[in-house]
């Protein structure tokens, strides 16, 4: 793999990082700027919020932009917003360091895609995506317990001069280690600078969006990401409720299902770089089947261990495919690569609220896993659809 992707990866990283870390800060965030918890909360909300309009809003103004151009500019947003945060004399600014940190977070992801599998040939695209994203999840292992490390000795500023640290890494390295002209739809000139054509614009971009495959693909992700975030919001209570762990027992749970982030997002890619849509398929329904699983035998602590690690794995196991499915059917266009991640924050918001219902009815805490499965196996028919379509060639 090139070492492209490496830098490609520590900016996933430390990206991943931002969005996480907070969770173990907030209540020494609130202590310092004398907010409530729910303020606090904001900065979590605010973030994912500002993740959804990025995406699709950064990647449509840059549509005519050289893609390495882009993300070094992403990923200098990136820094800019966690400096505003390490260094926020207020509540308002360090608010505002969070909105602008999460700009850049869908397009990075969605055109550092692109570029990620215009580094290796073809038939290992999907892998380049997977390592890629492996900085994500090694964050989503790791966010938490760094955020409340860091903070707990040097304080919560610390930790955010710490990720803006890892920023300026990863930007030196997509300077130093990013071929120009990778990912993109035609190669730059010999002055360096790409020739754009109408072909590269926004409205050729909105052109691939028209394809009922993008969109099968899309609303797989959405399905997908809802299914597991919607169970995922709410295991805390059930391990705790319901599985008899007790609150300390929670942290180490979480870096199981890390773990198993890990390894799905790496197993996958190279299953998808195989037979995409099979792998797919197969994914999906796995998730199914482990939430159905995990509603049943909540109550036992080895298996809720062993299905929180396969939970991980197989929610994971198919972003790589799912990222490389939809950016191919909209031959190679940014918008549809960020509108992926547009997505998935979208089914994390579903699937979360529908969690909260199921538990506000009175189902209990294993009923967010009910729904989550639920919603997954729609995805599972949604995938098996847009499987079934494009084997006959339609697009």
């Amino acid at each position: 793999m090139p070492s492209g992707l490496i830098a490609l990866a520590l900016g996933g990283f430390g990206i991943g990082l931002t969005e996480f870390l907070i969770a173990g800060l907030l209540p020494q965030v609130a202590s310092s700027f004398a907010v409530s918890e729910a303020a606090a909360g904001r900065l979590i909300s605010g973030y994912a919020l500002s993740v959804a309009i990025g995406a699709i809003a950064l990647t449509a103004a840059t549509a005519r932009l050289p893609r390495k151009a882009i993300l070094v500019g992403l990923v200098a947003l990136f820094v800019i917003g966690n400096l505003l945060s390490a260094l926020a004399p207020s509540y308002p600014v360090m608010l505002l360091g969070r909105i602008v940190a999460a700009l850049c977070h869908g397009s990075f992801f969605g055109i550092g895609s692109l570029v990620a599998r215009g580094l290796v040939a073809p038939e290992k695209k999907s892998r380049a995506v997977a390592v890629m994203f492996a900085g994500l999840t090694v964050a989503n292992v790791l966010g938490v317990p760094f955020g409340a490390l860091v903070g707990e000795r040097w304080g919560w500023r610390a930790a955010f001069w710490a990720v803006t640290g890892i920023g300026l890494l990863a930007l030196a390295g997509i300077v130093a280690l990013v071929p120009a002209g990778a990912g993109e739809a035609r190669p730059p000139t010999a002055t360096g600078r790409r020739d754009p054509t109408p072909a590269d614009g926004l409205r050729a971009q909105l052109r691939a969006l028209r394809s009922w495959q993008v969109w099968l693909t899309l609303t797989a992700t959405a399905l997908g990401y809802g299914g597991m975030f919607g169970a995922f919001s709410y295991i805390a209570y059930t391990f705790t409720e319901v599985g008899g762990f007790s609150p300390a027992d929670v942290a180490w749970l979480l870096m199981v299902y890390g773990v198993g982030l890990v390894v799905g997002n790496l197993v996958g890619g190279r299953a998808a770089d195989r037979d995409r849509d099979r792998a797919l398929v197969l994914a999906l329904l796995g998730l199914a089947i482990t939430l159905a699983v995990f509603g049943l035998l909540a109550a036992n602590g080895i298996a809720s261990v062993i299905l929180v690690f396969l939970m991980g794995l197989f929610g994971f196991a198919s972003v790589p495919g799912l990222i490389t499915r939809v950016t191919d059917f909209a031959h190679g266009a940014a918008l549809a690569a960020s509108a992926n991640v547009s997505a998935s924050n979208i089914g994390n918001a579903l699937g979360a609220w529908l969690g909260g219902l199921a538990i506000t009815a009175g189902l209990g805490y294993t009923a967010p896993l009910y729904v989550g499965a639920g919603i997954v196996l729609i995805s599972v028919v949604v995938m098996a659809v847009a499987a079934y379509r494009a084997a006959h060639g339609a697009r």
